[in-house]
C-alpha cells in the first residue's frame, strides 16, 4: 500500500466503508452490528474530510526540504503517518468485507480494532488542520511556529487538550517498522506498571520487580494501557521519567546488555579532578587561555568520563590514568593485560550521550559505543555530565566543554595523538555537541574536525512545528515529557521532595509497607485479570460495582473499569469542547509563567567572559510581557483551526501539567543553537546529521541544516525511515536499527578519515510563498 497515493486510498476506503456499512445495517438491531455500521460511517466521514488537507500539505511540502535529494520535513512526516493509519484501516476493512459472513468472524475484536484506528485517524485529522494553520502563520520556508508569544501559548494550550490515549493502546507504534512494535508494546506496558509503583521509596530493581506482577492487565487490555499511559505522560513530573529511563542503569540489566555487546579491551570510568589548565589559542598557539573547572550551581566538582577502546593502546594503562579510575564494582575494570600494546591512534571520538538532559549516563549507551570502538578502531571518550533538574543549564555544557578540552590536552593518556577529533552525540547529546563547539570557538581553542549528531534537539523553546505535532502519538517522546525535560534543563522544574513520613519508616517499616503494597497490587492485578476475562465473555456486571473504601492511589486503569461508555467506546469527557476544558481548568491555571529564571537564580557560570545568560533587565522585561499575554483572552483564530462540524476527541485526564511559557534562557544560543547568530554558526566545523522521519525533533534537524547550508557551511542530513527517536540505543533490536546505527558510524568515519568530506553546497534558494 506504500505505492498507493492518498486519493486512491481514500476512494478505496470510502467504497469499502459504504459496502460494510450497508451490510451491517441490514443485520438487524444488534448492538455489535450497529456499532460496526457506525464505525464505518465514521471512517468514511474522516477520510473524506482528511484527504483534501493532506493533498494541500503534500503539495507544498517540497518547499521545506533541505534539498531535492533530502525530501524530509514535518509536513511530509505528518502526511506519511496519516497514510499509515489509513492503510491499517484499509487492510482491516478488506478483511471485514471478506470474512464478515464467516462463522469464525470475531466481530467484537474487529470492532475494537476499527474503533481504535478511527479514533487515531480523527486525531490525525486534527493535527493536519494544525499543520495547515502553521502554513498560514509561518514565514515561507519556516517550520517553527512564528506567531506572537500569546498566540504561541494559545496554540500549545489548545494542542495539549487533545486526547492521546488511542495512540498508546491498540494503535501503539503503527507508524513505525513492524519489527519494532513488540518492543514499543513491552516498553509501554513496563511504563504504566512502573508508574503504579512510583514514589514508594523502593529501589529501581524492586520497583521493576513489583511492576512485573501487575503488568498483566495492561497486556490484555490495550484501552486501559492507553488511558494510563496518557495519565502518566501528562501528569507525572520529570523525576518519574528520570527514574524510568535510568532502569537500564541497574546493575543486573546493564550487565545483561554488556554481555550481548562487543568485547573491548578497555572500558574505564575516570574522574577528572576540577583543576584549571591552559589551552593554546588556535589563532596563535604561543598564547594560552585558562580552562576553569565547571562551577555553575554546584561549585567545582570532578567530571566523570568513560574511556572505551577496542585495543589496549599506549598511554591507556599509565600510572596517572590509573589514578583517575573510579570504581564501579565488579564489572568496572575491563582492562585486559596484553604483552604488546597497540600504538596511539591518530583519531579520537568524544561522545556526549542523550537522555533529555535529565537521565542516563555513558553506562546506558555503552553497548553501542563498544560496537563503535570495534568498527572504527579508535578510542572513545564518553562524558557523564551532571543531569537536570539538580544541575540545570549551563552546568552540563560547562562539564562537556571542560572534558573536551581535557581530552585534547591529555590525548596521549587516552591512546590517541588527536590528529583528528570528532564530536558525536544523540538527542540532547547532539545539542551539547553543537554548543561545545560554539564555546570552543568562543574561547579561541581548537574546535573538533567534525560533528556527528543523531536526531539532535536544536530548538529548546516550547514552540510548535509540523514534526512536533507528532509528539501527540510518539510513545518515546511525548510533548509533555519533552517540555518537562527542557523546563528542568532551563532550571524551571522544582526539585522532588519525598514524603517525610515515609522517610521516618525505617528499613523494617519500608519492608512491611512494601510487602503490603505488593500484596495489594497482586490482589488488584488478579481482580483486573478476572474483570477483563469476564468482560470479554460478556458476563461483566456493572450493577455490583462498589467503590473501594481503603485509602489508596487509584490509577486511571482501575477507574476506567467503572466508567460508562457510549457505543463508540468514548467517555463523555473525551468529547469536551475546548470551552468546556477551559472552564474546568480555569481555576487551576494562573497567569504566572512556570519558568521564571533570571540570571541571579543561576549564578555565575565561569570566570571567563563567555556569557551564557541574558541580562537581568532583559529577563524581567520578557517575564512581564508574558504575564500580560497570559491575561489576554483567547484569540478567535485558535478555534478556527477546525472546520465547522469537526470535533476531535479531548483528553479526559484533566489539565496537563506542562510548562507552556518559554524561559528567556531557552533563547540563548548555547541552549538553542538554532537561534545562534550567523557569526557564531560560521565557526562550526563540518556537520553530519542523522535524523528520523517520524521523530518529533525532525524539524530541529532540517531547520538547523538549512541554516548552515544558507551560510555555505559543510553540512549533510540523512533521514532514516520508519524508526523512532533514540534508535541508537535500539541498535541490536532489528535490521532497520542496525542499518541506521551503521550510518552514524559511517558519518564518524568520514569525519576522521576524509577531511572536508561534507563539502559546502550553494545556498538554498528561498522558498516560494505558501
Amino acid at each position: 500500500m506504500r505505492s498507493m497515493d492518498v486519493r486512491t486510498m481514500t476512494q478505496s476506503l470510502v467504497t469499502l466503508a459504504e459496502d460494510n456499512m450497508a451490510f451491517f445495517s441490514s443485520q438487524g438491531p444488534g448492538e455489535t452490528a450497529r456499532r460496526l455500521s457506525n464505525v464505518f460511517l465514521g471512517i468514511r466521514e474522516q477520510v473524506v474530510g482528511l484527504e483534501p488537507t493532506l493533498g494541500r500539505l503534500l503539495g507544498v511540502a517540497h518547499l521545506f526540504d533541505l534539498d531535492a535529494e533530502t525530501p524530509a520535513n514535518g509536513y511530509r512526516s505528518l502526511v506519511h503517518t496519516a497514510r499509515c493509519c489509513m492503510a491499517h484501516l484499509l487492510h482491516k476493512s478488506r478483511y471485514v468485507a471478506s470474512n464478515r459472513r464467516s462463522i469464525f468472524f470475531r466481530a467484537s475484536h474487529n470492532l475494537a480494532e476499527l474503533e481504535a484506528y478511527l479514533a487515531a485517524l480523527t486525531q490525525l485529522r486534527a493535527l493536519a488542520y494544525y499543520a495547515q494553520r502553521l502554513l498560514a502563520t509561518n514565514r515561507p520556508g519556516g517550520l517553527f511556529f512564528e506567531g506572537d508569544e500569546g498566540l504561541t501559548t494559545d496554540f500549545l494550550r489548545e494542542y495539549v487538550t487533545l486526547h492521546k490515549g488511542c495512540f498508546y493502546g491498540r494503535c501503539l507504534g503503527f507508524q513505525f517498522t513492524p519489527a519494532i512494535r513488540p518492543f514499543l508494546q513491552t516498553i509501554s506496558i513496563g511504563l504504566v506498571s512502573f508508574g503504579e509503583h512510583y514514589k514508594r521509596n523502593e529501589t529501581g530493581l524492586s520497583v521493576t520487580a513489583s511492576s512485573l506482577f501487575t503488568s498483566g492487565r495492561f497486556a490484555i487490555d490495550p484501552e486501559l494501557r492507553g488511558a494510563e499511559f496518557e495519565r502518566i505522560t501528562q501528569n507525572l513530573d520529570v523525576h518519574f521519567w528520570k527514574a524510568f529511563w535510568n532502569i537500564t542503569e541497574i546493575e543486573v540489566l546493564s550487565s545483561l546488555a554488556n554481555m550481548a555487546s562487543a568485547t573491548v579491551r578497555v572500558s574505564r570510568l575516570l574522574s577528572l579532578p576540577p583543576e584549571a589548565f591552559e589551552m593554546p589559542l588556535t589563532a596563535d598557539p604561543k598564547l594560552t587561555v585558562t580552562i576553569s573547572p565547571p562551577s555553575a550551581h554546584m561549585g567545582p566538582a570532578p567530571v566523570l568520563v568513560r574511556l572505551i577502546s577496542y585495543d589496549l593502546r599506549e598511554g591507556q594503562d599509565s600510572e596517572y590514568l590509573n589514578s583517575l579510575v573510579k570504581s564501579e564494582g565488579p564489572r568496572a575494570l575491563e582492562l585486559w593485560p596484553r604483552p604488546q600494546q597497540a600504538p596511539r591512534s591518530p583519531y579520537l571520538v568524544v561522545h556526549i550521550h542523550g537522555g533529555g538532559f535529565v537521565a542516563q549516563t555513558s553506562k546506558s549507551h555503552e553497548p553501542y559505543l563498544k560496537t563503535w570502538a570495534q568498527e572504527l578502531g579508535v578510542p572513545i571518550l564518553s562524558i557523564d555530565y551532571s543531569l537536570a533538574p539538580e544541575a540545570p543549564f549551563p552546568r552540563a555544557l560547562e562539564e562537556c566543554f571542560y572534558a573536551y578540552c581535557w581530552a585534547i590536552k591529555n590525548c596521549a593518556l587516552l591512546g590517541s595523538t588527536c590528529e583528528r577529533i570528532c564530536l558525536a552525540g544523540d538527542s540532547a547529546g547532539g545539542n551539547l555537541c553543537f554548543t561545545v563547539s560554539l564555546r570552543a570557538a568562543d574561547y579561541g581553542v581548537r574546535v573538533p574536525d567534525g560533528i556527528m549528531a543523531a536526531y539532535p534537539a536544536t530548538m529548546l523553546q516550547p514552540t510548535a512545528s509540523p514534526s512536533r505535532l507528532l509528539s501527540l502519538m510518539d510513545p518515546l517522546l511525548p510533548l509533555s515529557v519533552l517540555s518537562k525535560c527542557v523546563s528542568a534543563y532551563a532550571g524551571g522544574e522544582a526539585e522532588d521532595h519525598s514524603d517525610s513520613d515515609q522517610k521516618a519508616l525505617g528499613m523494617m517499616g519500608l519492608v512491611r509497607r512494601d510487602t503490603a503494597l505488593l500484596l495489594r497490587d497482586l490482589r488488584l492485578g488478579a481482580s483486573s485479570w478476572l474483570n477483563s476475562f469476564l468482560e470479554l465473555s460478556g458476563h461483566k456486571s456493572h450493577q455490583n460495582s462498589v467503590p473501594m473504601a481503603e485509602p489508596m492511589r487509584r490509577s486511571v486503569s482501575e477507574a476506567a473499569l467503572t466508567q460508562p461508555e457510549d457505543p463508540l467506546g468514548t467517555d463523555p469527557l473525551k468529547n469536551l469542547t475546548l470551552h468546556d476544558v477551559s472552564l474546568r481548568d480555569s481555576s487551576e491555571t494562573s497567569g504566572t509563567p512556570e519558568l521564571s529564571l533570571s540570571a541571579e537564580t543561576l549564578g555565575p557560570s565561569t570566570p571567563s567572559d563567555v556569557n551564557f545568560l541574558p541580562r537581568p533587565e532583559d529577563a524581567s522585561e520578557e517575564l512581564e510581557a508574558q504575564d500580560k499575554l497570559s491575561n489576554q483572552s483567547r484569540p478567535r483564530g485558535i478555534d478556527a483551526s477546525f472546520p465547522e462540524g469537526f470535533h476531535p476527541r479531548r483528553s479526559s485526564q484533566g489539565p496537563t501539567r506542562m510548562p507552556i511559557y518559554s524561559s528567556p534562557i531557552a533563547k540563548n544560543p548555547f541552549m538553542s543553537p538554532l537561534l545562534a547568530p550567523e557569526s557564531m554558526l560560521q565557526s562550526l566545523p563540518p556537520v553530519h546529521i542523522v535524523a528520523c522521519a517520524l521523530d518529533p525533533m525532525l524539524d530541529d534537524s532540517v531547520m538547523f541544516a538549512r541554516r548552515l547550508r544558507s551560510l555555505g557551511k559543510p553540512v549533510t542530513l540523512r533521514v532514516v525511515e520508519d524508526l523512532p527517536h533514540g534508535f541508537l540505543s535500539l541498535a541490536s533490536l532489528c535490521r532497520e536499527t542496525r542499518q541506521a546505527a551503521a550510518l552514524c558510524v559511517e558519518r564518524i568515519r568520514q569525519i576522521l578519515t576524509q577531511p572536508d568530506a561534507a563539502a559546502p553546497a550553494a545556498p538554498a534558494a528561498p522558498a516560494a510563498p505558501v
